[in-house]
């Protein structure tokens, strides 16, 4: 498995330059299962990262370009009239391997209620049909975090559904400066597939099998309790400035994460430090600030490492 992540990182290095923590964490999720949500301002390549991602996979990939005026049935699919008068199911673009959700905080609720139905069943229901997705299947959502008008911010039951929120940052002056050589001249660079999605279901068999002592689930566990107000472990902090505190699917989400973290690391077992290097992206979208932190300019990543 980590001389296979290695090969990956070596191909998409070969088209983005820097994100290697961003990196990481979206192949961490595939290699859990787990779904993602990227928030950074526009010109960040968050599509070509995922869509380079997507190459570099034996998979099935699509891309849906969320609007406003996008109905369910555009990514699920429909029940249509054939030339003999039957109905005929025809699939939507959800059915794929990876989709990309471009924006998906700018479509409606009902659209993004579908898309986060096929999360977490794996399958979708059309004219009380169900039709099982195609596995491997992940969702890898994008968001644009500074426009507001015309936008429906997902509310925290459905974020809790992605595994981490991954926030992208701009370039250094060095990266931007390969960037813009890289992307203004002729020449392209063909990703090469890596691995299969029989191998891809084989790793998420082999990060489930991986043990874990006690201390480090109840360090987790404990981590996750401390980010609930008036709860028996919270903290000053805790009360202080947040309003809700992660629930137990984040408690999940680290110890499946701190496993695959420990794997792409060369190790066989997670310790804490594992736990602690995946916190921020599982946490930072399951936990809401009050009007004190807002007022004061605590972020919810500055109340996280005051948690660790």
């Amino acid at each position: 498995m980590k001389v296979a992540y290695d090969k990956i990182r070596s191909e998409i290095g070969n088209v983005i330059i820097g994100q290697d923590e961003v990196v990481k964490r979206l192949l961490t999720a595939i290699f859990c299962q787990g779904h993602c949500l990227l928030v950074g301002v526009p010109g960040l390549a968050k599509t070509l990262l995922i869509q380079t991602i997507a190459s570099s996979l034996d998979l099935n990939f699509n891309r849906i370009q969320f609007t406003p005026d996008l109905m369910p049935s555009d990514i699920l699919g429909s029940e249509t009239l054939d030339q003999n008068r039957n109905f005929k199911f025809i699939k939507g673009p959800i059915f794929a391997n990876i989709i990309l959700a471009d924006e998906i905080n700018r479509t409606p609720p009902k659209t993004q209620s579908a898309l986060l139905e096929a999360m977490q069943e794996y399958s979708v229901t059309i004219a009380g049909a169900k039709h099982p997705l195609d596995k491997p299947f992940f969702v890898l959502a994008t968001q644009n975090p500074i426009e507001q008008e015309g936008t429906y911010p997902l509310p925290e039951a459905q974020l809790d559904r992605f595994m981490f929120m991954i926030q992208l940052d701009y370039p250094s002056y060095a990266e931007e400066v390969n960037i813009v050589k890289n992307t203004t001249s002729d020449i392209r660079y063909q990703v090469q597939k890596v691995i299969t999605a029989e191998e891809i279901t084989d790793f998420q068999h082999l990060v489930r099998r991986v043990p874990v002592t006690d201390h480090v689930i109840e360090y987790a566990v404990k981590l996750v309790h401390k980010t609930r107000p008036k709860g028996s472990l919270a903290i000053k902090d805790t009360n202080d400035y947040l309003e809700w505190g992660a629930g137990p699917r984040a408690s999940q989400s680290l110890i499946l994460a701190a496993k695959c973290n420990a794997l792409l690391s060369g190790k066989y077992s997670p310790d804490i430090e594992d736990v602690k290097a995946v916190a921020l992206p599982v946490l930072r979208h399951r936990i809401i600030r009050n009007f004190k932190a807002e007022a004061e300019g605590i972020s919810v990543d500055d109340i996280i490492g005051r948690l660790l």
